[in-house]
């Protein structure tokens, strides 16, 4: 029989509740949303609207339901990225992050047997971001914070963030690094481009930043996780292993090779492709991916758990990706 927990490491959530009270206590800030139909809406965030946004995104009844037919026992929820909103002033985003983080900290109180739940931070202020992230850590209980793959155009290694980055570790706080704001600009506006090439680029470019600007090394007891299957790290790797090797630039923070930056991130199952997940697994291991959907987008995968269940690996390996690796991960 078997007993491990399927765990979804990389699901979004903005509920209703969430909405309305966000409205009430600062509506300058607060998210609209109009319903098109019974599967969609239409999320409005600082004036920049997304759609379709499926129900499943404020619907509790819908995500249980989505959750069961997936075969997810558990949600590690997090933001919509459309909420980071790092181009506001900090404060209020600072506001905006607390009342998220208590919503999902609510949720989880309410719903222990279904989901866990991390944190957004105001991460253009890290001191604030900083003392966020240990309210959600020590107060609130959760595993961590979900954060974007530059900070308004600034580069996770940025300088400004070292502190940060020495609370994470103080902390053992997971991490999940999402796309925002994709590179690419105009080149990308054709034909979904900015989500089918952005967003995995953006990842990339996120991982490259932490390795090569030597944070990985810095603090190799990190818990990051790359989502949509690491972007193109795990296929171009080697690339910047012999980039590394014959040039001067990636030797400037980085003394060794970055492979060993490159096997030290967590890497979600979301690849759209049975050669590509399987390659995954074998290159970087199953104690290193985790399962993901990317719930409610529908960029997502809802195959995540029988997709996992079918790769050809040994039952063990099959348990760590299901659910055991997040288990070790979050466990206190």
């Amino acid at each position: 029989m078997n007993t491990t927990r399927t765990i979804d490491v990389h699901a979004h959530i903005l509920a209703e509740d969430t909405i309305e009270l966000w409205r009430k206590e600062a509506p300058k800030t607060a998210p609209r949303l109009t319903e098109i139909d019974a599967d969609f809406g239409v999320l409005e965030v600082a004036g920049v609207p997304y759609r379709p946004f499926p129900r499943g995104g404020w619907d509790l009844e819908r995500r249980l339901k989505d959750m069961d037919a997936a075969e997810v026992d558990v949600q590690v929820l997090s933001n919509t990225p459309q909420t980071f909103l790092y181009n506001l002033d900090a404060s209020q985003t600072a506001d905006a992050s607390a009342l998220q983080n208590d919503q999902i900290a609510k949720l989880v109180k309410e719903r222990p047997d279904r989901f866990m739940g991390m944190a957004t931070l105001p991460m253009q202020n890290p001191e604030r971001a900083v003392a966020e992230l240990r309210r959600a850590v020590r107060d609130l209980g959760l595993v961590g914070a979900q954060i974007g793959t530059h900070i308004e155009g600034k580069n996770l290694d940025d300088p400004g963030l070292a502190a940060f980055w020495a609370a994470v570790a103080e902390l053992d706080a997971f991490i999940m690094i999402h796309p925002t704001k994709p590179a690419g600009g105009d080149r990308n506006k054709a034909y979904y481009l900015t989500n089918l090439i952005g967003n995995p680029l953006e990842t990339t470019i996120a991982a490259a930043s932490l390795a090569f600007g030597g944070v990985m090394e810095r603090h190799p007891d990190l818990k990051i996780l790359l989502v949509h299957g690491g972007g193109y790290v795990p296929y171009q790797y080697g690339r910047w292993t012999h980039g590394w090797e014959v040039r001067g630039e990636p030797k400037q923070f980085l003394k060794i090779d970055p492979e060993a930056s490159v096997r030290r991130f967590y890497y979600d199952t979301i690849t759209h492709g049975k050669p590509a997940l399987e390659y995954l697994v074998s290159l970087m291991g199953a104690s290193r991916v985790v399962l993901g959907s990317d719930y409610p987008y529908d960029m997502g995968n809802w195959e995540l758990v029988r997709e996992a269940r079918a790769l050809p690996i040994p039952e063990a390996d099959r348990a760590c990706i299901l659910g055991g690796n997040a288990e070790a991960l979050f466990r206190k």
